[in-house]
This record gives structure tokens, C-alpha cells and sequence, in this order.
């Protein structure tokens, strides 16, 4: 099948609203057609020529941010503490490691999320699943949980606005859900087609399976793009969906983002390694220490403990070196501002300030305090062995 920017729209799309006014929708999506792209298509070619150097083992990609941004959250300190802490994180690797660090933000565009189920139900009443600001508002009523398409166009300002305050050698990224939004940005340049909401997209666990919509999307696009590797995900099917999207076999083209869960990446994580290893496909192994380590508190909240994230990059470091592969890049979620939504880092399960100081929309992220722990835990897995005494120079 050949491809353009709605060719997705003959396979099967998961995970997209339900809008009631598909007239509204379009009008939509053709004003957003008619806007700047948000990205610079240079910019673009020199993240997957970044990821290239990681991929061959002189680079490591950092990718951290929000679960979910937020409309009521926005502002220029909130964004100057996650930039900041990406930095510092950044800083720790590079000075142990000596590798070049990659800083790519889950930002300026993380606005729609997947989810579990298509209805919410509360004490006898039933909406519409909030979906991520993008789509529909948090509040549990039937106005907010409409899914609204003039939502697209602040999301669109405030992605504007968060990358313009961004330094110059940091990219943005985001999860390709919604659809409609993405083929409205596309943009083409010189024989290619960009997709222009971000540097750097991924296809989430949820949607990337064969004849999925979101894979036909990000298959002629020319920016590099990430796949969420979990738990279901078999072996072949993985090497069918790099045919898929990566057919050239292109460097800095794809990473694969594994969110397995600490009891299980030991065992999950060779046979992938294994596959993709003897096809000969050009991949970066980035770890998701985050998806796979989710719990419930006993009043229904999301948390997850920092000795599970730590203990799952630990095993994914040293089972990628077991089998023949190198993690070359960590993928999580956290902020610069001092939440309690994960425990571990003086955070204790059962504390009050999970209640007090829980911020997130959608999934629990690391505060500053834990972030950089774990990147603590990632520059000492990355600083070079040393040399046995008998192949020391001098």
C-alpha cells in the first residue's frame, strides 16, 4: 500500500476519541494544516544522526518528562525545573560515562494518553475516559469528559510556547496517539514527509501491533521513531514491525523502547535482544523503567517505588550486555518539581504527602530527589570498565 499522511485511516486505529461532531473535527484539522510546523526539519535530521551515534555505542539518549502534560500546569518555571533536571541528569552520565548525552524531553506535545478503558465509571455514574488534555478535560462530568476537537489548538500554542523555551540542542518528543492531530501537522520537504508536532515520536504498547493505524502513520514519516516494547510483545512480531517502519535498514531511524517490569525484563528482554540481533537491524535498546512497575495505593492511587524503577535498569543494563547489546538510552517520567507520587527517596508507602503533594494527571512521576538517583544508578552502568592489567598501555 502506498503511503500519505491518511493512508492510517484504512487500518485499524485504537485509542482515538469518539467526537460528536465530526464536522467540527474536520474543520479542525484543516486549520491546523494550514499552521507553521512546529519543529525544524534540520532539527529533525540531526536527532536521528544523534541517535546514530548512540546506536553505535558514542552516545545515550536521555528522553524524560511529564506522564501527561497539562493545560492548568503550564508555565515558564515548571518547564525551567523539568529542562533543569534533565541537565543534571544529563551532566551526571556525561561525567561519569564520557558519552555524549542526548536530551530529549517528553514535552511540548505529550498531551494525549491511552487508556485502559473507553468508559469511567464512579459510584454509578459513566463518562467518556479522559484522554489527556488534548482531547477532553480531567474533571468527572459530562461536559468535561466531551471530547472537544478546539482543544487541539491550545495544545498546538502551548507546544509552540514550550519549545521556545528550550535550548538549542534539546528535542522534544511525544507518543503518536491522536491521530487526526498528527496528520494535520504533517508537512513535506524535498521528497519527505515530517511529521512536524515534535523531533521524535513513539508508538505506544497499545497501538503497535501489525495493521495498526498508528504504525501505517509513522511508517513514511521521516523522523526517527521509537517502538514501546512490553510484555506481550513477541519476537517476531517485533521483527515484522521493523520491516514495517524501518524497511532501509537506517541508522538513528528507531529505538526500542522496553517497558517489561522488574520481575520480568531478565527473562523477556534476551529473546528480543536475540531477534533483532540476528536480523541485522540498525536499533538503540532504551530503557522504560517506569510502565512495567505501576501499583495502586490502598485509596486507588498510581504509584510506583524507586527500588523497582532502580532494579529494573540495573537487570536491563546487564542482561542487554549478556546478550550482545548495549542500553543506549532511558526513557521515564519525572518532574522538576518536588511531588510525592512515587515512593522510595524519603517517600514512604502510606505518607501523607502522597495525598498532599500528588500532582499528576495520568501516571506517577519521579520527583528531583529520585530522578537523579536513577541517574546516579545509569552513569555508574555506563563508566567504561577498566582495562586488565594486561592490556594497560605504557
Amino acid at each position: 500500500m502506498s503511503w500519505s499522511p491518511d493512508s492510517w485511516r484504512s487500518c485499524e486505529a485504537r485509542q482515538q476519541p469518539r467526537y460528536p461532531d465530526p464536522d467540527a473535527l474536520a474543520a479542525a484539522t484543516r486549520e491546523l494544516a494550514a499552521y507553521p510546523p512546529l519543529v525544524a526539519f534540520a532539527e529533525v535530521a540531526a536527532l536521528k544522526a544523534a541517535i546514530a551515534e548512540a546506536q553505535a555505542g558514542r552516545a545515550f539518549l536521555l528522553q524524560g518528562g511529564d506522564c501527561a502534560e497539562s493545560f492548568a500546569e503550564f508555565s515558564p518555571a515548571n518547564i525551567a525545573a523539568n529542562v533543569a533536571l534533565i541537565e543534571a541528569m544529563a551532566a551526571r552520565i556525561a561525567g561519569a560515562s564520557g558519552l555524549a548525552v542526548i536530551r530529549v524531553g517528553r514535552m511540548a506535545g505529550q498531551f494525549a494518553k491511552p487508556r485502559s478503558a473507553a468508559i469511567e465509571t464512579r459510584g454509578g455514574a459513566a463518562f467518556p475516559a479522559y484522554r489527556g488534555d488534548i482531547v477532553n478535560a480531567i474533571a468527572f462530568d459530562a461536559a468535561a469528559r466531551r471530547p472537544d476537537p478546539e482543544r487541539m489548538f491550545r495544545a498546538y500554542a502551548q507546544a509552540a510556547a514550550t519549545l521556545s523555551r528550550l535550548g538549542p540542542a534539546f528535542y522534544a518528543s511525544h507518543e503518536a496517539l491522536l491521530l487526526p492531530f498528527e496528520q494535520a501537522l504533517v508537512r513535506s520537504e524535498a521528497g519527505r514527509a515530517y511529521a512536524s508536532s515534535a523531533h521524535f515520536l513513539w508508538i505506544g504498547d497499545r497501538t503497535r501491533f501489525v495493521g495498526s493505524a498508528h504504525v501505517e502513520f509513522a511508517r513514511g514519516l521521516a523522523n526517527p521513531i521509537g517502538i514501546k516494547c512490553g510484555p506481550t510483545l513477541a519476537p517476531e512480531v517485533l521483527l515484522r514491525l521493523l520491516e514495517i517502519l524501518d524497511p532501509g535498514r537506517e541508522p538513528g531511524r528507531i529505538s526500542l523502547i522496553v517497558r517489561l517490569g522488574r520481575e520480568r525484563v531478565a527473562a523477556a528482554l534476551p529473546p528480543l535482544i536475540r531477534a533483532v540481533r540476528s536480523s541485522g537491524h540498525p536499533v538503540l535498546w532504551s530503557c522504560d523503567p517506569m510502565h512495567g512497575n505501576t501499583r495502586r495505593t490502598p485509596g486507588g492511587a498510581k504509584t510506583r517505588a524507586l527500588a523497582d524503577i532502580l532494579a529494573e535498569t540495573g537487570t536491563f543494563f546487564a542482561a542487554a550486555a549478556a546478550g550482545g547489546a548495549r542500553c543506549g538510552g532511558l526513557h521515564f517520567e519525572m518532574t522538576g518539581r518536588d511531588v510525592a507520587e512515587c515512593t522510595g527517596g524519603g517517600i514512604a508507602p502510606g505518607d501523607v504527602d502522597l495525598a498532599d503533594r500528588y500532582h499528576s494527571h495520568c501516571d506517577p512521576r519521579l520527583n528531583p530527589a529520585q530522578a537523579l538517583a536513577l541517574a546516579d544508578l545509569v552513569a555508574e552502568a555506563l563508566v567504561p570498565a577498566p582495562l586488565p592489567p594486561a592490556m594497560k598501555l605504557g
